[in-house]
C-alpha cells in the first residue's frame, strides 16, 4: 500500500531514501557483555514503504558462517519534532520502550536512544550513493563512558545477490 507519492514527501522523508537498497558489509565487532570481539559480514535489505514515509531495513550478521544477529529497523521522520526515528526489533528480544531519535548533519545521520540497560548511539555516514559506514556505541546504565559495539562499511549490491532476509 502506497499512501503517498515520493514527489509529495518532505525533504526530510526524502533523505531517508539514502538507506534504501541492498547492501553487504564487513564489520568489526567489539567485545561486549553480549559477544566476543571479532569480524563479521552482514547483509542489509532496505525498502521504502507507504510511499517513502518509512524505510524498513532488514539486517543479518554472520560470524564464522553462522547467523549471529538479526534486526528489523523502521525509520521514519517525526515532522512536528523534526527528528528522524528508528524503531528496532532484533534477535536479542528486548522490546524497545521508545525509538532512537536523531538528526542529519550533512551526510551523517546520528540516532540515540535510552533504556533501563543504558543508551545506544548509532551513526550512519553516507560516503556516496553506493557506500555508507555505520558505527554503534553503547553506554551501560550508570556509566559515563561509551563503548564500541560494531562498526562497518556497507556497499550497494544487487538485491538478487542477497539470500532471503
Amino acid at each position: 500500500m502506497n499512501a503517498a507519492s515520493f514527489s509529495s514527501l518532505s525533504a526530510d522523508h526524502q533523505r531517508l531514501q539514502a538507506l534504501v537498497g541492498a547492501w553487504r558489509g564487513e564489520e568489526e565487532v567489539a567485545a561486549t557483555q553480549w559477544t566476543d570481539a571479532g569480524t563479521a559480514t552482514s547483509e542489509v535489505l532496505a525498502e521504502a514503504q507507504f510511499g517513502g514515509l518509512f524505510v524498513v531495513q532488514r539486517y543479518r550478521q554472520r560470524r564464522d558462517g553462522t547467523i549471529s544477529f538479526g534486526a528489523h529497523n523502521v525509520f521514519g521522520f517525526d515532522q512536528p519534532n523534526r527528528l528522524v526515528t528508528m524503531h528496532q526489533f532484533d534477535s536479542t528480544g528486548f522490546v524497545p520502550a521508545s525509538p532512537a531519535m536523531g538528526t542529519w548533519n550533512g551526510g551523517e545521520l546520528n540516532l540515540e536512544r535510552s533504556s533501563a540497560r543504558g543508551a545506544a548511539r548509532v551513526t550512519y555516514v553516507f560516503d556516496d550513493a553506493d557506500t555508507y559506514r555505520m558505527r554503534l556505541h553503547f553506554q551501560p546504565a550508570g556509566s559515563d563512558g561509551w563503548q564500541d559495539m560494531v562498526s562497518g562499511v556497507y556497499r550497494r549490491v544487487s538485491p538478487s545477490s542477497i539470500n532471503s532476509l
